[in-house]
């Protein structure tokens, strides 16, 4: 197993017209931009839309890390 690129960092995002700050490993945030642009896609609607599905009982940050996993888990 490999060891983390870094420690987590602090990005700001908009979410229904609101800033707020999120913090994920360099590796999630990566992955993340990936997905957004995969999907043609600005990373603040889709970042609003996993907040939207959420339980709130969730962070946000632990929902889009699972967000994440899960569609690099999907099959090709």
């Amino acid at each position: 197993m490999t060891g983390s690129g870094g420690p987590p960092g602090k990005h700001s995002l908009t979410l229904h017209g609101h800033r707020t700050s999120v913090s994920l490993e360099p590796e999630f945030w990566a992955a993340f931009r990936e997905i957004a642009a995969g999907e043609h896609r600005p990373i603040n609607d889709l970042a609003a839309e996993i907040d939207a599905a959420r339980d709130p009982a969730q962070g946000l940050a632990s929902a889009i890390r699972v967000f994440v996993l899960l569609r690099a888990r999907r099959p090709s």
